[in-house]
């Protein structure tokens, strides 16, 4: 039996055990071919004199999938130097890449900072700190850079987490501040050749469009240099049924429009880029875990399986849903929550993981307390398949806690191939740079 996620992505059921056989759980499983089709909808996106599409390899920085990305003609937005480094050694050379950070270097870090951007990185000004100690550096190699804006306005993010165009958020270079920090540029002769806005991650589509306006008005008054713009990411995913996916087609369209219509102003063509993490390879994702315990109580069912907050933190952090798929040990397929298969004979069950931790469950409410999932009823051994998380699981989980060690990771080759791309973590790593102090 066929289990259908997210388009045209399809897992076969059967594939399940055999990955438990194979290496474990829990795993992290990814689709090549997944991967491959977003990045193709994003290359197509409608854009008016050249789109240029970077990959915000903060939502998974394994360097399989950073090939696999960068193979179809994505680059790069970093999000710290320790990133820049990870993505060099993945064999990407600096010169596809953009450091936009909250860092400030300093010493050694500076010198490697100074050595990557020689080597070609994009330099992304988020702050006047930030341009006042590149200053000297930039106009001494002639070095043209680009200035991440806060545009002062209600941001776009999905929930205040994930918000960063709000009062509540430091992002950027703060639109008061823009003329100072252009001021000085143009006293040390220095260009701004790109400005870059994002405001916020699987927000509404519109307050995407309304950015796309906003900072054309910025980029018309302050920027005359400017050849790029930038809308940043966060376009939207629908993980479960009933979410509304994020219209490549009609965004880009929107974005042509406003862009030739500054030219018809201005006489400037400028190029649009965009940073998109979650939308690359969020529906790519699952993590396969295997039931350990039941435990049925007069309030709720509990399954607890061997994966929880420690692989995915999204919804303890952020209060994120993500569909879940019941798989028997013989690989067939018991109910599948995104297709809404079966409808009859569920049962409702509170799926929690090993972490002592009350909020360790794949579903919470508001106030973090466990919200169940109606499923077939399965027995202990059989598997949990929890869908969409390809982006900002195993990335940014804290897989260490209680000492679990971070899984291994699969991936589903476009020929079908099921490869180990990432080992599990041995009990020796996680300890490995402890020192045996003697007190």
């Amino acid at each position: 039996m066929t289990m259908q996620y997210f388009g045209p992505t399809k897992l076969d059921a059967a594939l399940i055990p055999e990955i438990a056989r194979k290496w474990g759980t829990p795993v992290y499983l990814h689709d090549q071919a997944y991967i491959e089709n977003s990045c193709d909808q994003l290359l197509n996106m409608p854009n008016a004199y050249g789109l240029h599409v970077r990959y915000a390899m903060k939502a998974n920085s394994d360097r399989t999938v950073l090939r696999v990305v960068t193979n179809k003609g994505l680059d790069l937005d970093c999000s710290s130097i320790n990133e820049a480094a990870r993505a060099f050694a993945a064999g990407i050379p600096y010169g596809r890449m953009m450091l936009t950070t909250q860092e400030v270097p300093a010493g050694e870090e500076r010198t490697e900072l100074e050595e990557m951007i020689r080597a070609g990185l994009k330099y992304n000004v988020c702050s006047m700190t930030q341009f006042q100690l590149i200053a000297d550096f930039a106009k001494s190699i002639n070095l043209d850079l680009s200035i991440r804006v806060h545009p002062g306005a209600t941001g776009g993010g999905e929930s205040a987490t994930r918000d960063t165009g709000s009062e509540y958020s430091c992002f950027g270079v703060h639109l008061n501040d823009v003329p100072k920090v252009k001021d000085m540029a143009d006293k040390l002769g220095l260009r701004f050749t790109q400005v870059h806005v994002h405001i916020g991650s699987g927000g509404d589509p519109e307050k995407w469009r309304e950015n796309i306006d906003r900072e054309l008005g910025f980029v018309r008054t302050y920027f005359p240099d400017a050849t790029t713009v930038s809308f940043g990411g966060g376009l939207k995913v629908a993980r479960m049924p009933g979410e509304k996916q994020a219209d490549i087609a009609s965004l880009g369209a929107y974005a042509k429009q406003r862009i030739e219509e500054f030219k018809a102003v201005t006489g400037r063509e400028l190029q649009m880029e965009i940073e998109p993490g979650t939308f690359v390879v969020a529906n790519s994702g699952h993590i396969v875990t295997r039931i350990i315990d039941k435990k049925l109580t007069n309030e709720l069912n509990f399954l607890i399986v061997d994966g929880g907050m420690e692989l995915l933190t999204r919804p303890l952090l952020y209060g994120s849903e993500h569909p879940i798929a019941i798989v028997r040990q013989d690989g067939t397929l018991l109910s599948s929550e995104y297709d809404q298969t079966p409808t009859a004979s569920l049962k409702s069950f509170g799926v929690v993981g090993r972490c002592c931790e009350s909020g360790d469950s794949v579903r919470l409410d508001n106030d973090g307390n466990i919200v169940p999932v109606m499923i077939a009823e399965p027995e202990i051994g059989d598997f949990v398949v929890i869908g969409g998380t390809g982006a900002y699981s195993e990335s940014m989980s804290p897989e260490n806690y209680n000492s679990h060690r971070k899984p291994g990771a699969v991936m589903k080759t476009r020929s079908g191939e099921l490869v180990l791309i990432r080992k599990k973590q041995s009990r020796e790593q996680i300890v490995q740079n402890e020192l045996d102090v003697k007190l």
